[in-house]
Formats: structure tokens, C-alpha cells, sequence
């Protein structure tokens, strides 16, 4: 049995095994109109979802499309994203680093930054720094980025690296993370979340702070295709910014309690909404098997 994920459709691998007769699955996927197999010039391409077995699709808009060229082997089984960001919330990992550095301040934990959130962070990080203190993960860890990010911040900094080093890292307002594997526990210690890449290529996973309970942020230019940034938006859980400004003043909006209390709620509820993927595309696989 073989299992593609979502956008992967590699014509040799799936022509040669559908050959041999070897069930091919399709999971998590993600279908709409504008996709080549739906084109008037696409028949070559629909020949290639026809050598698939089952379709676990996200969603019923991707069943539909899939279903108006005759692919009926269409399971809507959601994102098995949701299922995995559920097991990270029950792992209790304990970081003492990080709590000492967050103490009984809030904290926003910054998560996957490039150089394009920062520019829209850094100054609201300076506006902050008497109220919320700030752990950046960058998607890059080089050192030179590090050094850059530093250098730009006029907040007392520390490096993850070098914190058990120092007599007390609660001193700091900001911690920067130097290394790769920690920032999906790192949420956990957050009252707030802004994920990164929503001003370049792609923005990063929002549901590894949303199973947390927290609102999250992110930039307002690349969100729209992936459906639980707007789901959360629409619902009140999650925020796009367009700059410095509207970051200030959504922020403003959602720390008056009630607010911020029905958007913790609302990220908390939608990850568990979601959950279930899995079961359903093992029981799925356990069926091919036994057949």
C-alpha cells in the first residue's frame, strides 16, 4: 500500500504500482476547480487520479470536484494536521529555561519568523516592553539571522543557548530560540501566538498554537489557502495583520477579557472539532489490507 499526502501526485511511482496492483491512497488532499485535473486540457492529468484507490479528502468542496469528473472512491475525512497537534497537547514535556524566563508575565511566542513578520513585530515588541514579554523561533536558525534579529532589538535579549547561563533569565524581555524541535512545546507557555510566513511564500502551521487555547496572529498576504486560518478568522480565534498598526490595535481589541476568554475558547474548540482524521483512514487501510 502506498499513501500520498495531499498535493503529491508523482505520475511514475502511482502509474507503477497501480500497475502491480498495489492500493494507492490519496490522504489529507485538497481539490478545487482551479487545479490542472479540472481544466478542459487536463485529461492526461485526470488519467492519473484514476489509478487511485480512495480519496481522503479535507473537505466537501474537494469531494465535489473530485465527484463531478467521476471519482466517487472519496472519503471526507478532514486533516490528520488536527490529530497530530492533539497528541502534542497531551506530551508535558517540561522546559525550566523557559519558565523561568516567562515568570508570571504574559508571553508571546513568535514562531517561524522571517525577516518580513519581524519588520512588523519588532516595533510592537518595543511598544510592549513594560507588559508582554516575546520568544522568537525563527524559520531560519543561521547565525547570521540571529545576529541581525539582535541587532535590531532594542529590548534587553537572550539566546535559548545561552540562558542557563545567566543568574536569572526572567531579566529579559526577549528570547530568542537557536535551535530546531522545541517551538510546538513552546506554545503551550503562551498566552499569545503569531506564526510566521503570512507575508511571504506560505504561512507556517497556526495549529500547533491553536490546540493551545490561545488567539493567534499572523500576516495578512498568504493565508487564504489554507482553510483553518480562515475558518479561525471568521470564527474570532485568529487575526491577519497588515502591518504594525492593525497588529496594535487587534491586539488592544482582544485583550479586553471577555474578548480574549471567547478566543481561547474558540482555537481550543475548533482543533478538537477537527479531530478524527486518522481512525478513519487506518480503519480504511485495515479494510485494503484484508481484502
Amino acid at each position: 500500500m502506498a499513501l500520498f499526502v495531499k498535493y503529491e501526485f508523482w505520475y511514475h511511482y502511482i502509474t507503477e504500482l497501480h500497475r502491480r496492483n498495489i492500493p494507492v491512497l490519496n490522504v489529507s488532499g485538497v481539490f478545487h476547480s482551479r487545479q490542472v485535473f479540472f481544466k478542459w486540457y487536463g485529461a492526461f492529468f485526470r488519467k492519473l487520479l484514476l489509478k487511485f484507490n480512495h480519496f481522503f479528502v479535507q473537505n466537501t468542496a474537494s469531494a465535489e470536484v473530485l465527484q463531478r469528473i467521476g471519482i466517487n472512491q472519496v472519503t471526507v475525512a478532514g486533516d490528520t494536521r488536527f490529530d497530530r497537534v492533539w497528541q502534542l497537547l497531551q506530551v508535558h514535556e517540561k522546559f525550566p529555561v523557559i519558565e523561568q524566563f516567562k515568570g508570571a508575565d504574559k508571553l508571546m511566542v513568535v514562531g517561524s519568523s522571517w525577516p518580513e513578520d519581524l519588520d512588523v513585530l519588532l516595533p510592537f515588541i518595543h511598544d510592549q516592553h513594560r507588559h508582554t514579554k516575546f520568544i522568537i523561533a525563527p524559520h531560519e536558525i543561521s547565525e547570521a539571522g540571529i545576529r541581525n534579529i539582535e541587532r535590531h532589538l532594542t529590548s534587553k535579549t537572550l539566546r535559548y543557548s545561552a540562558a542557563r547561563h545567566v543568574p536569572d533569565p526572567g531579566e529579559y524581555q526577549v528570547l530568542i530560540i537557536d535551535n530546531i524541535g522545541m517551538l510546538a512545546q513552546l506554545y503551550r507557555y503562551a498566552e499569545y501566538a503569531w506564526v510566521g510566513g503570512g507575508y511571504g511564500k506560505g504561512l507556517h502551521n497556526i495549529l500547533e498554537a491553536a490546540v493551545y487555547g490561545i488567539p493567534v496572529f499572523f500576516g495578512n498576504k498568504n493565508f487564504h489557502k489554507f482553510p483553518e486560518a480562515t475558518d479561525l478568522i471568521n470564527r474570532g480565534g485568529a487575526f491577519a495583520v497588515s502591518d504594525y498598526a492593525d497588529l496594535k490595535a487587534k491586539f488592544e481589541a482582544v485583550n479586553d477579557p471577555a474578548t480574549y476568554l471567547m478566543a481561547c475558547e474558540i482555537t481550543r474548540l475548533y482543533v478538537e472539532e477537527k479531530r478524527g482524521a486518522t481512525q478513519k483512514i487506518i480503519a480504511c487501510c485495515r479494510n485494503l489490507l484484508n481484502a
